[in-house]
């Protein structure tokens, strides 16, 4: 696959709306610690957060309304929580740990769109807590 710097290398990218890009990106690094990769003028913007991306766009007056939800993975999910608070993250549930091994908070953020984040705290087969292993 050809690469070019002017598109994210992922190869799934979600695109959040908000009414306020440049103060999207400021809440979104300040607050869950992602890093701007590139701002196009005031309507758009990519974000990086280790291996993965975001775009955030500006809000058109005929979007429908988007209860967008993204999952993101972290190293400390404990010391990522206390971050999202202090910006402004408003809670759904704290930080707690899973039968799936993972450890898991979610807030919503400026927008209204929900974040969960994840830790891994254990590698337990799917099986043992009810899922079903497809192709991993």
């Amino acid at each position: 696959m050809l690469s070019n710097r002017s598109m994210p290398p992922c190869t799934i990218i979600p695109v959040l709306a908000y009414p306020d890009v440049q103060k999207a990106v400021d809440w979104l690094c300040g607050a869950f610690g992602f890093t701007l990769r590139v701002q196009i003028g005031d309507h758009r913007a990519q974000l990086k957060f280790a291996d993965a991306c975001v775009v955030v766009r500006g809000r058109a007056r005929s979007d429908r309304p988007c209860r967008c939800s993204t999952m993101v993975r972290v190293e400390d999910v404990d010391r990522h929580y206390r971050s999202a608070l202090a910006f402004g993250a408003r809670p759904f549930s704290a930080p707690a740990d899973h039968p799936y091994g993972e450890r898991q908070y979610s807030v919503e953020d400026i927008a209204g769109h929900t974040w969960t984040f994840s830790q891994s705290i254990a590698d337990v087969n799917p099986e043992d807590w009810g899922g079903t292993v497809g192709e991993l």
